[in-house]
């Protein structure tokens, strides 16, 4: 992990980022409702730190991190990048930003052109960025290729010709060409095997030291981002319900829904047993989440006030943030 110091420079931060998705019904197709994926969400990242960001499926992981790049378009909020709101900016500025601020896809095999061999994938925004000469583009393209571990030979090949984990390091690969400082890895690896998997999570961890880099881990694996990340985000329903270091985390969970998650995931140590938390009902629908706490359907520990209020993330301990009323009192140490 990078020594991160108190005074390292926030490269970004977000202000109560909302992304609803209209539905829309009736015979002149008004708004009738919304799917309310975001919903309020703050937090920062540091420069040269990886924040993991985990949560069932459909909790609004993935819609976040392409908020924060632009990708969708947020409904409401800021977005600061390097002190500057990036949500004002122009389509021409924007594309500027871009060099800046990269995505690694979920899919390696969806992500890439298969009409395009690895030359002409990794050289499209070298090229689209200024950089006219074949010459110069073949010479980066080589550098970028054998820091992500593929040999040069590769360049004429096109996706069908790879296995998962190239592609995964060839869209890394394409990621890095802009010299970027901020990279949302989205589900980065959850698509490859286990080996593979590994490979290309100590690879990140590499690039990050060598080039200096910042990321945003989106994941569902809690032992890829305990293994990845300085600090980790519990995302619940479009909302962060805590964030922490990931060592303390990982070993004192405050937030009852922190807890169920960590309590499923399996421990290396076949002799050594967790009691299972198992949530009563199903996640409620992002059309119409629950008033109050939008967990408090499914707490073990709910009381009157968690369904008429909705608590704040708020400091409990130390940077050890989470919002519930209770935190204090069910914060249970896992390890």
């Amino acid at each position: 992990m990078p020594d991160l110091k108190p005074e390292t420079p926030t490269i970004i931060r977000t202000c109560n980022i909302v992304k609803h998705y209209p539905i829309k019904g009736g015979v002149f197709l008004k708004q009738i409702a919304a799917v309310k994926a975001v919903d309020g969400v703050s937090f920062s990242i540091k420069q040269g730190e990886t924040l993991g960001l985990v949560g069932e499926s459909g909790c609004g992981k993935s819609t976040l991190g392409r908020a924060i790049l632009r990708l969708e378009e947020p409904t409401s909020g800021e977005v600061y990048f390097e002190g500057e709101n990036i949500l004002t900016f122009p389509p021409e500025r924007l594309r500027s930003l871009r060099k800046q601020m990269q995505i690694i896809f979920q899919d390696p095999f969806s992500s890439l052109n298969p009409r395009k061999n690895v030359f002409q994938i990794i050289g499209e925004p070298l090229l689209i960025h200024g950089m006219k000469s074949r010459e110069e583009r073949e010479q980066r393209i080589q550098y970028l290729l054998d820091v992500v571990g593929l040999r040069q030979e590769v360049m004429r090949r096109y996706p069908h010709q790879f296995s998962g984990g190239q592609r995964q390091r060839i869209g890394i690969a394409r990621a890095l060409a802009l010299n970027p400082k901020l990279m949302v890895c989205d589900e980065a690896v959850s698509a490859l095997d286990v080996s593979i998997r590994a490979q290309v999570i100590n690879l990140l961890k590499d690039l990050q030291n060598e080039f200096g880099l910042t990321y945003l881990f989106i994941s569902h694996d809690l032992s890829v981002v305990e293994y990845i990340s300085d600090r980790v985000a519990v995302m619940y329903l479009g909302k962060i319900v805590e964030i922490a270091r990931s060592s303390e985390l990982y070993s004192r969970p405050l937030h009852p829904y922190t807890q169920a998650l960590l309590s499923a995931s399996p421990l290396p140590d076949p002799t050594l047993k967790r009691h299972r938390i198992i949530l009563k009902g199903d996640v409620p629908s992002p059309i119409n989440p629950p008033s109050g706490c939008r967990f408090h359907t499914r707490c073990l520990y709910a009381e009157d006030v968690c369904s008429r209020k909705e608590p704040e993330l708020c400091d409990i301990c130390g940077d050890h943030q989470a919002a519930c009323f209770f935190a204090g009192s069910v914060g249970t140490a896992l390890r």
